[in-house]
């Protein structure tokens, strides 16, 4: 993969510019020097030639060597003549020696000389160079000196008018550098100045093609997701989407709830009457009623079953809440005025029947439909519960409730158990879920899934997130190094400013390294629903250096642009999409759906819930990058 330079254009020609007009200058300077020193070196030796050819002309003459002593010595102190001495082949006939202070011994010129007009003659001299003495002058090097402070000033002016002409392009760089670094929203458009300005257009351009298409990709994963799980009409789920929930939930040997259903009477005659258009609002109407109600129980799934049916699957709640919820339910939908042919004291009718873990989807939705017959008999709006001799009911009121998770807040806290999550490349740890369970008085450990619900309606979730918290970075701080945690936490105390600050000063205490250990899961759901007030909240988090997980994802239908909007490092999927998905063709076009989302950004799926090698391989397939189930391991108390 190529990497970006780090060093901007305008520099690199800087750097380039004033490096050849430094050499230049050093080469001028250098060859000035030496061509100095030697024409210094060829002036001595020149003069010291003639100075020769006269004393050779000197004892030419017969008295020429007695005037030698007269002359010569202020010729040659004049001349910076260090030494100088004539020798015939048996005696010395001169020596001279100056009174110069030599600087130097290493620069002092020596040479031996013969006299041509008499060949015995033989004169040695070492003199100063002439360059040896010289210092600076300005009134000299004035003409260098002022070159070379036009030289400067003009690279110094250059250098300024080159990163004026650049500056476009550094602009255009360092854009380019930002969509690198993934700030694509930031630098979607250029600056008027930039240069190239057709790179600067065409990058505008392919910008917002991209984000169009990122749009479009959006829409179009929304829209089959939508297609294949919701019902145009009132926006619930679809009979697909809620067998499916039904078949993952009864398959769960903890699990147990209840299946509502709601029927209309004489809809066929309403629909050949009326027309399609009244009939459309009502179960517009219908549909708004019931998804209100459903809001007081969490992971509740509405569906319109067939044209005049609903269904709802309410799951980890007890008999006496369910037959509250049903009896207002009814009067609720009774206050609707029907079109006629229907009757208004006699055209809907409610049935419901429990169920827990091991029995099959089928026959639950026949007992559903036998109760709502039995309740059409009456003959009048009513709704009827199917007997079963194991219905299931656990039946635990609120002050019950909290009791028992004010008791386990003040023990020190829930019970943590790890599963640790299978990277799908290697099958190695990536890292471990932690998942909370709480004892209660007959020593039964409970589920998250079955109190969690009783957590919030009983308004300790900020407590038990607290708790769970605590023990986490107490965890993280004992075990290796190589240990990362998967710790959930609920949206209601991320809206708790008192929580936040909490959360925040703890994880300031605690170094880098141990919080990219730390991973916070939040329910997609709810992530949607409450975006915009914990978004600031998330930022922090990850700016900390802790991991984001949306869990849950594909438990209710929403758009995924949350996942490029709070950068999302993992994504896991509801473990109803995991259950039996080899088999479920709907599930695995969900699961691609939700990759293609992913893929613009640097969001991994995570599967929960495997339990099967078949639908393990189907995820490798669909391409997850990591999984958690009974599969792999099951979970261990901490």
């Amino acid at each position: 993969m190529r990497k970006a330079s780090r060093m901007k254009l305008t520099n690199r020609l800087v750097a380039f510019v004033t490096m050849i007009v430094i050499c230049a200058i050093l080469v001028i300077f250098i060859g000035g020097a030496l061509s100095f020193r030697k024409l210094g070196q060829d002036s001595l030796v020149h003069y010291l030639d003639g100075v020769v050819t006269v004393i050779d002309q000197e004892l030419a003459d017969p008295q020429g060597a007695q005037a030698l002593p007269r002359w010569l010595p202020t010729l040659l102190q004049a001349s910076n003549v260090v030494t100088l001495t004539i020798n015939d082949s048996k005696k010395q006939l001169f020596d001279f020696k100056g009174s110069q202070i030599v600087p130097d011994p290493n620069v002092i010129y020596h040479h031996q000389y013969q006299l041509p007009s008499h060949p015995g003659y033989q004169v040695t001299i070492t003199a100063i160079p002439l360059y040896s003495e010289f210092t600076y002058s300005l009134g000299a090097m004035s003409s260098i000196s002022l070159a070379m402070l036009i030289v400067i000033l003009g690279l110094i002016r250059g250098v300024h008018w080159l990163r004026t002409q650049l500056h476009g392009s550094e602009l255009l760089e360092e854009r380019g550098r930002m969509i690198l670094a993934g700030r694509v929203e930031q630098y979607a458009e250029g600056n008027d100045y930039e240069w190239p300005a057709t790179a600067s257009l065409a990058l505008d351009q392919l910008i917002g093609e991209l984000k169009d298409a990122r749009q479009e990709r959006s829409r179009f994963d929304t829209f089959i997701r939508t297609h294949t799980f919701l019902d145009q009409l009132t926006g619930t789920a679809n009979r697909v989407l809620f067998d499916s929930r039904l078949q993952s939930m009864v398959q769960d040997q903890d699990s147990h709830g209840a299946v509502v259903l709601l029927r209309l009477s004489d809809w066929d005659e309403m629909c050949a009457q009326q027309g399609r258009s009244i009939a459309d609002e009502l179960l517009q109407d219908i549909s708004v009623i019931l998804s209100n109600f459903i809001q007081r129980f969490p992971d509740t799934v509405l569906a319109r079953y067939f044209d005049a049916e609903f269904a709802i699957l309410i799951p980890q709640q007890p008999a006496k809440e369910i037959k509250i919820f049903t009896h207002q339910l009814l009067n609720a939908v009774e206050r609707l005025s029907p079109p006629p042919p229907m009757e208004r004291d006699n055209w809907c009718h409610i049935g419901v029947t429990y169920f827990h873990g091991g029995d099959r989807r089928g026959r639950i939705m026949d007992e559903v439909d036998t109760a709502l017959r039995s309740s059409q008999l009456q003959g009048a709006n009513s709704w009827n519960s199917f007997n079963k001799d194991h219905q299931w009911d656990k039946s635990r009121g609120n002050v019950r409730w909290r009791t028992l998770i004010d008791k386990t807040l003040t023990q020190g806290g829930p019970l943590l158990y790890q599963q640790p999550i299978i990277m799908a490349e290697n099958e190695q740890i990536m890292s471990y879920a932690l998942l909370a369970r709480i004892q209660d008085d007959n020593g039964d450990i409970i589920k998250a899934s079955h109190f969690m619900s009783a957590v919030e309606q009983v308004g300790y979730s900020v407590r038990f997130d607290r708790a769970v918290i605590t023990q986490t970075l107490l965890l993280l701080k004992q075990q290796s190094a190589d240990n990362s945690y998967a710790v959930n936490i609920t949206t209601i105390s991320l809206r708790d400013k008192k929580f936040v600050k909490w959360l925040r000063d703890e994880l300031l205490q605690l170094p880098r390294p141990v919080l990219n250990r730390l991973l916070f899961e939040v329910s997609e759901s709810m992530l949607v629903k409450h975006l915009d007030t914990i978004r600031p909240v998330l930022r922090v988090l990850t700016g900390l250096g802790c991991k984001l997980i949306v869990s849950q994802a594909g438990r209710t239908i929403v758009s995924t642009y949350y996942i490029k909007d709070i950068k999302a490092d993992y994504i896991k999927l509801h473990r109803g999409l995991v259950r039996d998905i080899h088999q479920r063709q709907e599930n695995q076009l969900f699961v691609r759906s939700m990759l293609g989302a992913c893929a613009n950004s640097d969001a991994k799926v995570i599967a929960v819930g495997v339990e099967t090698n078949k639908e393990w391989r189907v995820l490798q397939q669909l391409g997850v990058v990591a999984a958690q189930g009974r599969l792999f391991a099951a979970e261990i108390r901490i």
